[in-house]
């Protein structure tokens, strides 16, 4: 008897041990299926991640709390422009307040890539990236999606004005669309910074600024956000908006604005690389690297048609979002983007832009035009 004790007594505790275990895993998520177990459990220890997100906000906060559940790290996040990202990282200059940086258009990715301020990490989940350009040649940042860009029209507005829609780059100038059209502002928006490198490499330096001289007389608002412009077409408060056209589908898809018209430029245009990174000197390196594992899989990404981002995406084992497809979107119909050339000279090109609105206004007398909301 004593003897069968003794053998059901190390029994017991052999199963609690293996039912412990088996409950600090599920606890701990080490057994995550995708993810390295040894990453998982070294972000688990570090317990928290901080993420400045630059999509909307919607996607941001699903992909954070989504990856809170699967890894039980807590998750805080917060949602800036890239122009406001890179100015926050660019003043705390290696001690940055947030660990990683969640979409938003590359070419301020770039600059902070440049400036030593996102760190190197070679993510064993960019295999599933389908073209080099998609991410950065040194892994400094990985590409998620790409966004196309284009115009917004209020179709009922534009028809009681008795106007045509514009359809490429130099109807935006026509007379006729004073005080109707809407951008963001080039100080805060990558959407902006990305309109200015396109007019650029479509019509060269000089050219390229004069035309947004020219812009200026018709934009009655300079939005902070890139997205801003479209959240206020359906309403008829903008009239002709410039953005990126995901955007303008989240508007007639999720809020039912089917006056809403989209426009891609027929001259050809450019897109964005919405993207990930690590920020240089990131409190929690091991967290930050399981999020990009994480926002480079279906995890983190099928998340996005869901939540209102229709962005095309760039990983092979993505579920693309077909309704971008419906509204006549092709990724692949796109000018060449000389990104370097962004990389080098878009803060040049962003003070050449605001000396030549400051001048053009002061030779007319008006000292105000350029308006943010």
């Amino acid at each position: 008897m004593k003897k069968l004790t003794v053998v059901l007594l190390v029994l017991a505790v052999i199963c609690t041990s293996v039912f412990a275990q088996a409950a600090a895993e599920a606890t701990t998520g080490t057994t995550v299926e995708g993810y390295d177990a040894a990453l998982v459990a070294a972000a688990q220890a570090e317990g928290e991640l901080v993420v400045y997100g630059s999509c909307e906000e919607e996607y941001l906060a699903a992909a954070c709390e989504h990856f809170q559940e699967l890894f039980g790290i807590k998750t805080t996040y917060q949602r800036l422009s890239t122009g406001e990202v890179q100015a926050k990282i660019e003043e705390e200059n290696g001690n940055p307040s947030a660990d990683v940086w969640f979409g938003g258009t590359t070419d301020p990715y770039n600059v902070v890539a440049a400036e030593g301020l996102l760190e190197r990490y070679d993510a064993v989940n960019a295999k599933h990236i389908a073209k080099p350009v998609y991410k950065h040649a040194d892994n400094l940042w990985y590409g998620i999606y790409t966004g196309l860009l284009g115009f917004m029209y209020n179709k009922d507005e534009l028809t009681r004005m008795g106007l045509e829609a514009p359809q490429d780059f130099p109807d935006l100038l026509k007379p006729e669309y004073k005080g109707l059209v809407w951008l963001s502002n080039y100080n805060t928006a990558g959407t902006a910074k990305l309109v200015i490198n396109t007019v650029i490499q479509k019509y060269g330096h000089d050219a390229g600024i004069q035309y947004l001289v020219d812009l200026d007389k018709n934009i009655e608002v300079y939005t902070k956000s890139g997205s801003g412009p479209s959240k206020n077409v359906g309403t008829g408060e903008c009239v002709i908006g410039i953005g990126f056209l995901h955007d303008g589908i989240y508007q007639i898809v999720d809020n039912g604005y089917d006056n809403i018209g989209l426009v891609i430029p027929s001259s050809g245009t450019t897109c964005e690389i919405g993207a990930t990174a690590i920020f240089k000197g990131a409190k929690h390196q091991n967290a930050a690297k399981l999020w990009i594992e994480y926002a480079l899989s279906p995890d983190c990404v099928n998340l996005a048609k869901e939540n209102g981002s229709y962005q095309f995406l760039v990983l092979d084992n993505a579920e693309q979002p077909q309704v971008a497809y419906e509204f006549g979107l092709d990724p692949n119909n796109v000018i060449d983007y000389d990104f370097d050339d962004a990389t080098a000279n878009i803060k040049t090109y962003i003070q050449e832009v605001m000396d030549a609105l400051a001048n053009a206004g002061a030779a007319t007398g008006d000292t105000t035009r350029f308006q943010v909301k």
